[in-house]
């Protein structure tokens, strides 16, 4: 006789289900969570603040002598400011476009302040053929004339400049 086998698959199914309690093995037990003490009141969560940004340096104060001033109505015209000369004449310059040769140097004689026509001042190279020689406090016109080394005089009439003005000029030696 012929045995057949039997598969589980073929076996019948109960219907029944078993508590899941019982399918823990027996020798451990279930242990129940710990209950929170009633005493403790739940708290919630805080909202997180927001980060604050890098803080800009601090401005210096304005100084408190500030004159706060109305604006203008269109319809009003608006006078012209008047600018106050500075203090004091201005200076006078006498500038020199000449080449007088390396190792030479040009001097002025005249009339004005620091000047005389006895004895010249040495003028200031500013570049190998510009000379410059500056007269800070002239009321009245300068009258003058350009030697080299002092010694020889520029061709020519004398030369004029009036009080604050800059004079270049091209002397013949």
């Amino acid at each position: 006789m012929k045995k057949t086998k039997t598969s589980a698959a073929a076996a019948p199914r109960s219907t029944t289900t078993k508590p899941a309690a019982a399918e823990a093995p027996a020798s451990k037990p279930v242990v129940a969570a710990k209950a929170v003490a009633a005493s403790k009141p739940v708290e919630t969560a805080k909202p997180v603040a927001a980060p604050k940004p890098a803080e800009a340096p601090k401005a210096v104060a304005a100084p408190k002598s500030v004159e706060v001033t109305k604006p203008v109505e269109a319809s009003k015209p608006v006078a012209a400011v008047k600018r106050a000369k500075s203090a004091g004449p201005q200076p006078t310059v006498i500038q020199a476009n000449v080449d007088v040769g390396f190792g030479n140097s040009l001097y002025v004689r005249g009339e004005g302040p620091g000047l005389s026509w006895e004895r010249g001042v040495a003028m200031d190279c500013v570049r190998n053929d510009l000379w410059a020689h500056t007269i800070e406090a002239a009321a009245k016109p300068i009258i003058f004339k350009f030697l080299v080394n002092d010694e020889t005089w520029c061709t020519g009439d004398d030369y004029v400049v009036e009080p604050g003005n800059k004079i270049t000029l091209v002397p013949t030696i």
